[in-house]
């Protein structure tokens, strides 16, 4: 029941009238740490997935075992709604429908299938997709393996707008009308940089419309809540904050500053206080979405 309120939260940010930036989460403390915030919605990336569980770059190591169980993680210290990026499934059509078992029953509000070819092959530097046919297949896989029919499943397409990049404008039209066309709940997408492109997606689809790029022209909130964008990322910057404030305060202490003299975002007031928090929550029953007796 926990997890389907969650869930039914990221619905009604797809069904309302506005548009929210989620914030980056990747382990307990950082979801915790959004969710006291007053974010909406967290994002649990696949590059920072992949970071934060092995420290390894965004070349798809990490495996679906790891990536639920982060999930997992996440669920149980907070109940913040978390969207996750769950790259191509990890594999073909059955293994989508696996991949949304997992992640559904580790607590995902929602997930993200796309249809680039990965890993990617050797030699070759731009992004390489899937048949359409084979998308479309992924997609109606992932909803095939859904049991919580308030889970999100949202289609996310690797096409590009304009120039030398993995397919032309056309395809990412084509591909969002044949996903959308599977009953997914959402469309995502990560290469449009033009108004242009946002306003054509919007006219030949109907569903709520993710960005993961709001950059130049796109940075207007009353456009995209014209074109029935509902979740704009902001990237991942809270773990490269996060991961410079344990090297400075590493360095720091290496080259011979004491704990109790280190200040600012390095100091042991900020975690200190997260603890007392957690303590707090936990004693209250806050975490179980329990009131003081």
């Amino acid at each position: 029941m926990a997890f389907r309120q969650r869930r039914e939260k990221l619905r009604s940010i797809l069904n309302g009238t506005t548009c929210i930036r989620p914030g980056s989460v990747y382990d307990p403390t950082s979801i915790r740490i959004a969710e006291d915030l007053g974010f909406e919605l967290g994002m649990f990336g696949g590059s920072v997935a992949s970071l934060a569980v092995l420290g390894d770059p965004d070349i798809t190591l990490i495996t679906l075992t790891e990536l639920a169980e982060q999930m997992r993680r996440m669920s149980r210290a907070s109940a913040l709604p978390v969207l996750v990026d769950a790259d191509h499934g990890y594999g073909n059509a059955l293994n989508v429908r696996r991949t949304v078992q997992e992640l559904e029953a580790a607590g995902a509000a929602g997930l993200t299938i796309e249809d680039t070819l990965l890993p990617q092959a050797f030699g070759v530097t731009e992004p390489q997709l899937i048949s359409l046919d084979e998308g479309v297949g992924k997609m109606k896989a992932a909803l095939d393996g859904r049991g919580d029919s308030s889970l999100v499943i949202m289609g996310r397409t690797g096409t590009r707008g304009g120039g030398p990049t993995a397919s032309s404008f056309e395809d990412c039209l084509a591909r969002a009308k044949a996903y959308d066309a599977t009953g997914v709940d959402a469309l995502f997408f990560t290469g449009l940089t033009t108004r242009r492109e946002v306003e054509a997606i919007s006219e030949v689809t109907t569903l709520p419309i993710v960005l993961g790029n709001t950059q130049g022209e796109l940075d207007d909130a009353a456009f995209l809540r014209s074109q029935r964008v509902k979740i704009a990322l902001q990237g991942h910057t809270p773990f490269a904050a996060a991961t410079q404030a344990v090297y400075d305060t590493l360095k720091a202490l290496r080259e011979g500053t004491r704990p109790k003299d280190l200040k600012g975002l390095a100091s042991s007031d900020l975690t200190g206080r997260l603890m007392r928090e957690a303590d707090v929550k936990a004693r209250s029953g806050a975490f179980l979405g329990l009131k003081k007796p």
